[in-house]
């Protein structure tokens, strides 16, 4: 089994008493490393027990809470030694929180969480069992870890200021940076074997987030239409959310779209960026810009260019490194996202040298103290000065 980056940040979890829980889209890996954090238990009390199982769900309904002890103890648990039980999906099943929050204080046994939404458990858990949690958040891999999975030497991490293009670093992870792009980074499609499998798993993941997280974790039933809207949405990647637009050719009221955006926001399908500004009021009314949670499933939503999809790219690494914002004059000058309110970037596929003149130009109006020109393919002018994407980790 690969090892994700996230897994030392659990493991170190591990050995407190408060309750980890693992949350994220589905089929980023939760269930894994919940399974992962199991092995490295050395006593046997201990156990797995998957609420996706009907048997499992009965248990942690019940209204008694002796009948649910005596349930766990035939799994051979012992409360009055150390004890570690890990429950996965946890969102099946909302009453069980206050099970878990009853044996937690009862018992002090260990509980090892996963599930698949942040709606849910962000808000639940944080009124339920406040200071008993810690919660990590899980995300498709990262292009390391992706090379990790294909068994890849491990790409050399540049510092993301001070390394610029190289090009043996480029042509030596080239092909694999290509393929992260154009599936993604969930762990089942990066192992598929064919992309006719890939297509196969990422249509699957979007299908089940619909029918089975939406419809679990919202009042939500038009399923059909919030499909709809984000085919419109995965259309509109990288540009400014115009409610009012979007509710005009959709057809659905306004309100709807602004709950509908905040769901897929809090479940983590999509990203909002805001506009970067040095007046907090203006940032708050300013429209956000939109990316979603994988390029893969980007792909298989809409016909969008590979522009749109780079962009997408670059904004989920880059989220990984700080605040990110864009920043857009009225009279249409931009800098693509600014970092930590102190670095400008810009994303170009074929990076130029007057990209690179116009973004330090731009930023310097802002104060910004670094710049970045990020691009996907080397120019053949010998322009040098440049980030590549595969390096951005």
């Amino acid at each position: 089994m690969q090892n994700r980056i996230i897994f030392k940040e659990f493991l170190n979890h591990l050995a407190k008493p408060q309750i980890t829980v693992i949350t994220g889209l589905r089929r980023v890996g939760k269930s894994t490393a919940l399974k992962y954090l199991l092995a490295q238990v050395e006593h046997s009390n201990k156990t797995y027990i998957d609420l996706e199982k009907i048997e499992n769900r009965v248990l942690f309904s019940e209204n008694a809470y002796a009948t649910i002890e005596a349930g766990l103890k035939s799994l051979g648990l012992d409360f009055n030694k150390p004890c570690i039980i890990a429950l996965d999906e946890i969102q099946l099943v909302p009453s069980s929180v206050s099970v878990i929050k009853y044996l937690y204080d009862t018992y002090g046994i260990k509980f090892l969480i996963t599930g698949s939404s942040s709606y849910y458990l962000k808000n639940h858990f944080s009124e339920s069992l406040a200071g008993r949690k810690r919660i990590f958040e899980m995300y498709p891999l990262t292009f390391p870890e992706f090379l990790d999975f294909k068994e890849m030497p491990k790409l050399e991490v540049l510092a993301l200021t001070k390394t610029a293009y190289n090009s043996f670093i480029y042509l030596k992870y080239k092909h694999y940076y290509e393929d992260f792009i154009q599936f993604g980074g969930f762990p089942e499609v990066v192992l598929a074997e064919t992309n006719e499998d890939k297509i196969a798993y990422l249509k699957d993941v979007i299908n089940a987030y619909i029918e089975l997280d939406i419809k679990l974790l919202s009042d939500f039933k038009m399923s059909n239409e919030l499909y709809k809207l984000i085919q419109l949405l995965a259309s509109r990647v990288g540009s400014k959310l115009d409610i009012s637009k979007l509710s005009s050719i959709s057809g659905i009221n306004r309100n709807k779209i602004s709950d509908y955006l905040q769901l897929l926001e809090y479940t983590y399908f999509i990203h909002k960026v805001p506009p970067f500004t040095r007046n907090k009021d203006k940032e708050i009314s300013g429209q956000s810009k939109l990316y979603f949670a994988d390029t893969g499933i980007l792909q298989i939503l809409a016909q969008v260019s590979s522009g749109q999809v780079f962009e997408n790219m670059i904004a989920l690494q880059l989220k990984a490194k700080g605040n990110i914002a864009y920043y857009q004059r009225k009279t249409g000058q931009e800098i693509d996202f600014v970092i930590n309110e102190s670095i400008g970037v810009e994303v170009k596929e074929t990076p130029s040298d007057r990209d690179l003149k116009v973004l330090k130009q731009r930023s310097s109006d802002l104060e910004l103290n670094e710049t970045m020109l990020i691009g996907r393919n080397a120019p053949g002018s010998g322009f040098n000065d440049w980030y590549w994407g595969g390096n951005i980790v």
